[in-house]
């Protein structure tokens, strides 16, 4: 989610003060007026401006007889699917962000997102990647490049465009080249942290550490994947549900070469030539409910499937989202040929 630079201005000041303001906004002409606390009071844009001065005010009136005292704003935790593409309709280029005590904490560029889902994040990037050897003897799988830029970088950019802000990233195998290039995501409109393995925890065992360390659903994947997979709705399927966990599937076709025969006992009732056949497959993205994080064990390997199973076994609600889009698992060579998109790793 990439917040923008933005300029504020107190209640108290005049209608030409908020025209100083908007003179020197670099972003979206909007100026927020905030109080001492730092609460949010109002926007005032040019064209508040100019109504106000069809109406009996000067250049030295109190900006309050010209601002917007209602701003469209989000409250920090709360989500916003159809309000993104609402706003933008509108022609609105920017969403105040504010906490529960009305103070603002950020604007978010409209531009760059495409909703706002009350999530954290956390890629799973410790592998070792031996199936892409010689590859990863030197660079983590992760930073491998597909369409010009490491592939963890498209799965950022998936995150970052649903409006997810704290993302964060477990890493063992050559972890500091991968922190190195990340840094702190400012680049990227987000806020990263790392979780170090020392030792592997499989593709779930992270999500030990990161349950310590604040609430909320989670939204976890892997880091080689390649995909446009609209989390927005795989959310609303999510709370709609009331699901322990989401998981995102893909279809996976299987051609078999003879004709098949359907029997009632030894009566053939149908024949079925050569038949495709399409079974969903676990695709590397979840939805996790933050209850269901108490199941994932302290300090040992546990995988996705496992966490899956366990909540299964104690009859807890699991729900699958088909992709409609692309989905590429750049996991193996013949993978990246599959994909066509790979540009070679840069050392």
């Amino acid at each position: 989610m990439k917040a923008i630079q933005h300029r504020t201005i107190p209640p108290s000041a005049t209608i030409r003060q908020a025209l100083e303001a908007l003179n020197q906004s670099d972003g979206p002409m909007t100026v927020l007026v905030v109080d001492e606390d730092g609460r949010l009071c109002g926007s005032v844009t040019d064209g508040d401006i100019r109504r106000a001065m069809l109406s009996d005010v000067t250049m030295d009136t109190s900006v309050a007889k010209a601002m917007n005292p209602a701003p469209r704003k989000l409250v920090q935790g709360q989500e916003a699917i159809g309000l993104v593409k609402e706003l933008t309709a509108l022609g609105i280029r920017s969403l105040p962000i504010v906490d529960r005590n009305q103070r603002l904490l950020r604007v978010v560029d409209l531009a760059t997102i495409d909703s706002v889902l009350p999530l954290r994040a956390l890629i799973m990037a410790g592998g070792r990647g031996m199936r892409l050897k010689p590859y990863t003897d030197s660079l983590p799988k992760p930073l491998i490049p597909v369409r010009g830029r490491p592939i963890i970088e498209h799965a950022l950019e998936l995150i970052g465009r649903s409006g997810i802000e704290d993302v964060s990233i477990s890493v063992n195998y050559l972890r500091e080249m991968i922190k190195d290039h990340l840094g702190d995501g400012r680049q990227y409109g987000l806020r990263l942290s790392y979780l170090e393995e020392d030792m592997p925890l499989g593709t779930a065992g992270a999500l030990d550490m990161l349950r310590d360390r604040a609430p909320g659903h989670v939204l976890m994947m892997n880091s080689d994947l390649l995909t446009d997979i609209d989390l927005a709705s795989m959310y609303s399927l999510f709370k709609e549900r009331d699901a322990d966990l989401v998981v995102a599937t893909t279809a996976h076709v299987v051609d078999l070469p003879y004709a098949v025969m359907d029997l009632d006992e030894d009566t053939v009732v149908a024949l079925r030539e050569k038949p495709s056949l399409s079974y969903p497959c676990n695709a590397g993205i979840y939805l996790i409910h933050d209850r269901a994080l108490a199941r994932v064990p302290k300090g040992r390997p546990y995988n996705a499937t496992e966490l899956l199973q366990d909540i299964l076994d104690s009859k807890g609600r699991v729900h699958a989202f088909p992709i409609e889009g692309y989905w590429f698992d750049i996991g193996r060579h013949d993978d990246l040929q599959r994909a066509g998109m790979h540009d070679g790793p840069s050392h």
